[in-house]
């Protein structure tokens, strides 16, 4: 079989994804598994050990007109696919598989788009977890899920660099390395900044580790002003790894503290440990599913007992509630 799955197009939804590629290719072991994806993750994907050819939809770019749209279901004819997955539930992407004339169709009837689809799967009720709403697109297929944990690949090239970059910072094999990653993906989702100041400073002092600032480039101020307010001089790699290097630094460290993020998926998933610090979501929908043991440091309260996407809010008290005490607690468990 030739199997496509068109996937969806965030970090750590793609990460969600990762069981249904491995229930795939338990299920059609000669199969070739093909995932349709956009830029931005990219380097995820090549890091899923599951997928055997990955195929860019550059929604924004090549393919964004008319032109650029029928030049890539043409490129999708030529791969003569058996049957479609559509973990994302968007019409358009629905019609560019249908005139890819992809014989079987499978995906969520959302948004009247089951006349594209040859197999209609219904939106399962209540709020589950993510990667299980994706799995479900499988499973209602017939095909069986026997491990729903999240995985991802450490490339050999991305160890080195990480390595070399981690060895410039003075920190070695012998060291303990609590990656802090203080960046979120909105800011209702990011701790206060004094909080992570004060958490820097008490594992520096407490527990002795060396304490690495990971992130992307528009972390760097952030992660700069905790450095200066600190005065304890962690290690700042903050817009100087690409993705696949951030995924080789998780798996070196021996904790990862992270708000609900990409990062924190990502260290789940090499096995690291990880504390997630969660407020507005809620560890039942995005929480971590990888290999790596997990604490969600979380307090209830009256506007955040199901996850809550209210962008406007104006304390985000859910996140003030957690304390660090609350994560220094966790990571003395952790790091003993």
């Amino acid at each position: 079989m030739n199997i496509l799955v068109f996937n969806v197009n965030w970090l750590g939804d793609v990460i969600f994804s990762v069981p249904v590629f491995r229930a795939l290719k338990e299920a059609y072991p000669d199969a070739k598994v093909c995932c349709l994806a956009v830029p931005r993750v990219k380097d995820i994907a090549e890091c899923c050990p599951y997928i055997d050819e990955l195929i860019i939809y550059d929604e924004q770019g090549g393919h964004r007109g008319l032109i650029g749209k029928i030049k890539l279901v043409w490129r999708l004819r030529k791969k003569y696919f058996d049957i479609a997955f559509l973990l994302h539930q968007s019409w358009t992407r629905s019609l560019l598989i249908y005139l890819a004339g992809v014989p079987v169709r499978v995906g969520y009837d959302f948004k009247k788009r089951g006349k594209l689809l040859t197999h209609k799967v219904e939106l399962p009720e209540g709020m589950p977890h993510r990667s299980d709403h994706y799995l479900n697109v499988i499973e209602s297929y017939g095909v069986k899920v026997k491990d729903r944990s999240c995985e991802l690949a450490v490339l050999p090239e991305a160890k080195m660099a990480a390595d070399r970059l981690l060895a410039k910072a003075n920190i070695f094999p012998h060291d303990k390395v609590v990656m802090v990653n203080t960046g979120g993906n909105w800011d209702l989702k990011r701790w206060p900044i004094e909080n992570f100041v004060e958490l820097v400073k008490r594992l520096d002092q407490e527990l002795q580790v060396k304490v690495v600032i990971p992130g992307a480039p528009k972390d760097v101020e952030r992660a700069k002003e905790i450095a200066r307010l600190s005065r304890v001089n962690p290690v700042i790699l903050a817009g100087k790894t690409n993705l696949k290097e951030l995924i080789a630094l998780m798996g070196r460290a021996d904790l990862v503290i992270s708000s609900d993020s990409g990062p924190m998926h990502i260290a789940s998933c090499v096995g690291t440990d990880v504390i997630g610090i969660f407020g507005p979501t809620r560890a039942e929908v995005t929480g971590p599913r990888g290999k790596g043991r997990s604490v969600i440091a979380q307090k209830d309260t009256e506007c955040n007992r199901d996850a809550c996407y209210k962008l406007d809010c104006p304390d985000n008290k859910c996140m003030k509630a957690v304390t660090v005490d609350d994560v220094m607690d966790a990571a003395l468990n952790f790091l003993g």
